[in-house]
């Protein structure tokens, strides 16, 4: 079975996007392995925003957080199973205590589409891979039967080698290839410019919105700080990260409220300046533009699931 990595490394603060450019991620698969089956503590030093041409199938097993793919940001929790397509930016983030490790995290599997694409040479039958792998450039997230299917074909692999490991893995696909129980991550228009200046002035931004964002911050500032009009900045945020400044500032803010509200007694109001908004009336605005519910209402929510399962 693959053993555990990151066991050496805890920062008081994750490394994300928000601190991050997309890192390039070198995966070496072994010469008698189709794909890559690999067991990670969090945090390491992959734990960062990063992209490869290899197709990844990631599940998390314990903990939640806030998931970054592409221009998707999102709430995750145990058991979330994504596919994240060649090249796709992404990071799964989680607030952890300084020295805290949360250990086994994640399963990650890794493959090259072009690997599977000279087995259709021989198999015609992987040529139904092709739509898949198209679908997986936006990243995916599955639901219901198939993500219970999914997350334990995943974690029986562990324990097996050769064929075997190899005979679950086409089950895999199979089920992720057939399956309806999906969603879409992000949209067709993000295109990045990955190019090594872009990603230079984008991680001075992502970590100045990210070290300041329960205060009063303004894109002139960004814009100030990456030598840009404020015109170009917006341009060139937006194209980059998929998110306007203000968009992308209110996820990280209302995510964070929601962690509060779940899972603190600290009353709304409270909340609301913690994460930086400087009134209640639009804390309370784009909380229900974003969640569908007031603030109130999640607290409510939240408070029966934890009841129910106690």
């Amino acid at each position: 079975m693959s053993t555990a990595r990151g066991s050496k490394r805890a920062p008081a603060k994750p490394a994300s996007l928000a601190t991050n450019p997309p890192t390039f991620e070198h995966i070496v698969t072994g010469v008698n392995e189709t794909f890559l089956w690999r067991l990670d503590n969090y945090p390491w030093e992959r734990n960062v925003w990063n992209f490869h041409p290899e197709i990844e199938i990631h599940l998390i097993r314990k903990a939640s957080g806030l998931a970054f793919v592409g221009d998707h940001i999102g709430q995750f929790g145990p058991g979330y199973l994504t596919v994240i397509g060649s090249n796709l930016p992404h990071d799964w983030v989680t607030v952890t205590e300084p020295d805290e490790i949360i250990e086994g995290r994640d399963i990650v599997m890794q493959f090259h589409p072009d690997r599977m694409r000279e087995i259709t040479d021989a198999l015609p039958e992987f040529a139904e891979l092709e739509a898949f792998f198209a679908r997986a450039e936006r990243g995916l997230v599955f639901h219901g039967e198939a993500r219970a299917k999914g997350a334990d074909l995943i974690e029986r692999m562990g324990s097996l080698k050769g064929l075997s490991r190899f005979s679950l893995f086409i089950q895999l696909l199979d089920l992720l290839v057939n399956t309806e129980e999906y969603e879409l991550l992000s949209s067709p228009e993000f295109a990045p410019e990955l190019d090594q200046q872009s990603l230079d002035v984008l991680r001075g931004a992502l970590a100045f919105i990210y070290e300041n964002i329960a205060t009063d911050i303004h894109l002139a500032d960004l814009a100030r700080q990456a030598g840009m009009s404020e015109t170009a900045f917006s341009r060139f945020f937006k194209k980059n990260t998929g998110n306007t400044f203000t968009d992308h500032v209110n996820k990280l803010r209302i995510w964070q409220a929601c962690k509060l509200l779940a899972e603190t007694d600290v009353p709304i109001t409270d909340i609301c300046f913690e994460v930086g908004y400087l009134n209640i009336s639009n804390f309370n605005r784009t909380f229900l533009r974003q969640h569908k519910m007031t603030p109130s209402a999640y607290r409510r929510l939240t408070g029966q699931r934890r009841t129910s399962r106690s």
